[in-house]
């Protein structure tokens, strides 16, 4: 059993850093892959990034390739998310997920989310 809350969240300016944490509770979480996922206000949520139990493989949206960094630190229980030159289209509730064992990173078969994050860039 996985349990995860995020933090971090807040009301930033275009162009400002801003790092997000999710920690994790439970013996699976160290050995889990984590993503972050975002919800704009009235949209889909959609993939940000993910991370692999061991940090070795990581892969990013398109849309924040070279401006977010994914990191964890297994022995914290925490994954990071590091954003930099944020836009105003990054604002949303940011949440992270931890991914069921062996579902080729499915999103559709998430074992745990967190309550998420509220980020606002404003310009």
């Amino acid at each position: 059993q996985v349990s995860l809350v995020e933090s971090g969240g807040g009301l930033v300016q275009t162009g400002d850093s801003l790092s997000l944490s999710c920690a994790g509770t439970g013996r699976a979480f160290s050995s889990s892959a984590v993503g972050w996922f975002r919800q704009p206000q009235g949209k889909e949520r959609e993939f940000v990034a993910r991370i692999s139990w061991n940090g070795r493989s990581i892969d990013y949206a398109a849309s924040v390739k070279g401006r977010f960094t994914i990191s964890r630190d297994n022995v914290k229980n925490m994954v990071y998310l590091h954003m930099t030159s944020l836009k105003s289209e990054d604002t949303a509730v940011y949440y992270c997920g931890a991914y069921v064992p062996f579902s080729d990173y499915d999103p559709n078969a998430m074992a745990a989310w967190g309550q998420g994050t509220l980020v606002t860039v404003s310009t």
